[in-house]
């Protein structure tokens, strides 16, 4: 009842900046849900990146993007947008949109995901 619709991976070299969104839609999506977004490569286990709540008052980041990534969100659009800055070969992953409570999303265990644009970071 819930859909993320997820745009904006792709190829980069390392420096470079990709900006990601994820639009939300459905009966059951509620817009006071938090969003954030989780990264997966088949190096690493699914690794949580960032989360934002409602209002956008609150954020919360991984310390490996603190300083280069920034989430934010357009409540109007029920979007959430990731810009990625300063990429390194190491953020190489698929990027997962997530949305639930604020304390579900940071443990990993949202009740919606997208299906993740593929982050690739050349040398």
């Amino acid at each position: 009842q819930v859909q993320l619709v997820e745009s904006g991976g792709g190829l980069v070299q390392t420096g470079g900046s990709l900006r990601l969104s994820c639009a939300a839609s459905g009966p059951a999506f509620d817009s006071s849900y938090a969003m954030g977004w989780f990264r997966q490569s088949p190096a690493k286990e699914r690794e949580f990146v960032a989360v934002i709540s409602w209002s956008g008052s609150s954020v919360l980041a991984v310390d490996s993007v603190k300083g280069r990534f920034t989430i934010s969100r357009d409540n109007a659009k029920n979007t959430v947008y990731l810009q990625m800055n300063s990429l390194k070969p190491e953020d190489t992953a698929v990027y997962y949109c997530a949305a639930g409570s604020g304390p579900d999303v940071v443990a990993g265990t949202p009740p919606f995901w997208g299906l993740g644009p593929q982050v690739t970071v050349s040398m």
